[in-house]
C-alpha cells in the first residue's frame, strides 16, 4: 500500500492584527516557511512536483494564485508549478489532504503544502463585501436554488456559533472558562519552550503575540455580547491574525531514494459536511466519520488539535464525541494563539506533529470548522 510521509513542518510565530507582521506581503510570509521547510528537510527545491496553498479573501496581494507567487519569490525553479485552495478556515488542511492525495495516487513524489494569510491587510470577508460593487450582497445573493432551500436567513459564523451555544447550552461563564484555559496553556507552552522547534522567526519576530497573559475571567465578564442577546464576546472567539505555515509531504520511494526520515504517516484523511447555515458543527460528523473509517476509538487518540474558532465549537464538539479534554488544544488553540485563516491548518498540523514527538504518542487527529458547514479531518502517526 502507498504512504505519504510528512517529512518536516514549519510555520511563522502567528502575529496579531495590526502586529508584526502586517505589513509583510503574503507572498513574502509563504516564501518564508516554503524555504524554511526545504532547507530543514535537505531537500533540493527543483524536485518539488507541486506547491499546494490555502488562502481566503484572495484580493490583492493575496490574488493571482498566491501558492505560484510565493514558491517564486522564494527565489526558486520556475517549473515548479503552484495552486492555491479555498476551503474556508480549513484551506491549508485540504492543502495537505491534496497532497497527500498526489502522492498515495503515485502521481507525485514530493508537494509542498501549506498556507499563507495576511488578515491584516485584507480584513476577513473582504471577498464578499467586494463583490458589492458589481450588485451582489453576498455569495448566496440572487440565487433561487439557495434561497428556495434556505431562504434569506443570515448566514454567518457569528450565527452559527449562537446556534450551538444555544443548542448545547453551553454558557458564557463555561466558555470564558474554556477561553481562559487555552490561554493558560498557550502561555505555559511559550514559556516551556515548546514551540521553539516548530516556529522559523521572522526577522526579530520570534513569538507568538496572540496570548495575553493578563487576562482573567473578570476582565472578560466585561465585556459587551457581539450582539445583543448572545453569549458571544470577543474572548470566547478566535483571533484575527497573520501568518503562514508550510508540510512537506514524500512518497515512500522518494524517501528511499534521497536517504530521509520521515517523521510520521498520513494514516487517514477525509471530509465531511454539514447544514451550512449551522456551519460550524461540521467537525462532529467529521470526526465520527473519520473513526468508523480507521477503526480507531476515540481514546486510540493521544492528541487533538480542534481549531478554536470559538469556545462553543470545541465544548459541544467534546461533548458529542466524549474525546478526553486533557488531549485536545494540550498547547492552547486560536482563542489565545490566533487564526490567519489561510495558514491554520498547517499551523495546527505542525503544532500536532511536534508535541507528538515531545510526549511520545502515535495518533494525533486535526479537525477544522469551516464556511459552508464542510470540516476536514487528519489522522497522522508518529514515526520518529
Amino acid at each position: 500500500m502507498a504512504e505519504a510521509y510528512i517529512i518536516d513542518a514549519v510555520r511563522t510565530p502567528v502575529g496579531r492584527r495590526g502586529g508584526a507582521l502586517s505589513a509583510v506581503h503574503p507572498a513574502d510570509l509563504g516564501a518564508h516557511v516554503i524555504k524554511a521547510v526545504l532547507e530543514r528537510a535537505g531537500v533540493d527545491p527543483a524536485l518539488v512536483d507541486d506547491v499546494v496553498f490555502g488562502c481566503t479573501d484572495t484580493l490583492g496581494p493575496q490574488s493571482g494564485n498566491i501558492a505560484r507567487t510565493a514558491w517564486l519569490a522564494a527565489g526558486f525553479p520556475h517549473h515548479v508549478p503552484g495552486v492555491t485552495v479555498d476551503r474556508q478556515c480549513g484551506s491549508s488542511q485540504q492543502a495537505v489532504h491534496f497532497a497527500a492525495q498526489a502522492v498515495l495516487s503515485g502521481t507525485m513524489d514530493l508537494v509542498l503544502a501549506g498556507g499563507v494569510q495576511n488578515m491584516s491587510a485584507i480584513p476577513i470577508g473582504a471577498a464578499m463585501l467586494a463583490g458589492r460593487e458589481y450588485g451582489f450582497d453576498g455569495p448566496f445573493s440572487g440565487s433561487k436554488g439557495w434561497q428556495e432551500r434556505y431562504g434569506n436567513g443570515e448566514v454567518s459564523q457569528f450565527r452559527s456559533a449562537d446556534m450551538i451555544a444555544d443548542h448545547w447550552d453551553i454558557s458564557r461563564e463555561t466558555m470564558e472558562e474554556f477561553a481562559l484555559r487555552s490561554h493558560i496553556r498557550a502561555i505555559v507552552a511559550m514559556d516551556e519552550g515548546r514551540f521553539d522547534a516548530e516556529t522559523v522567526p521572522f526577522g526579530d519576530f520570534r513569538h507568538d503575540e496572540g496570548p495575553r497573559r493578563e487576562t482573567s475571567l473578570g476582565q472578560m465578564a466585561r465585556l459587551k455580547p457581539l450582539s445583543e442577546g448572545s453569549r458571544l464576546t470577543a474572548a470566547v472567539a478566535s483571533q484575527i491574525s497573520d501568518g503562514a505555515s508550510a508540510v512537506l509531504l514524500a512518497s515512500e520511494a522518494f524517501v528511499a531514494a534521497h536517504g530521509l526520515v520521515p517523521r510520521a504517516r498520513v494514516h487517514h484523511l477525509s471530509v465531511r459536511a454539514a447544514d451550512p447555515v449551522w456551519m460550524l458543527t461540521g467537525p462532529i460528523p467529521a470526526t465520527a466519520h473519520a473513526l468508523r473509517a480507521t477503526g480507531l476509538s476515540i481514546g486510540d487518540i493521544d492528541l487533538f488539535e480542534v481549531n478554536e474558532a470559538f469556545a462553543c465549537v470545541v465544548l459541544a464538539w467534546l461533548e458529542e464525541t466524549g474525546a478526553d479534554p486533557e488531549r485536545v488544544n494540550v498547547n492552547g488553540g486560536a482563542i489565545a494563539l490566533g487564526h490567519p485563516i489561510g495558514a491554520t491548518g498547517t499551523k495546527l498540523l505542525t503544532t500536532l506533529l511536534h508535541e507528538l514527538e515531545r510526549r511520545g504518542g502515535r495518533y494525533g487527529l486535526l479537525t477544522t470548522c469551516q464556511g459552508g458547514g464542510t470540516a476536514n479531518v487528519t489522522v497522522i502517526e508518529r514515526l520518529s
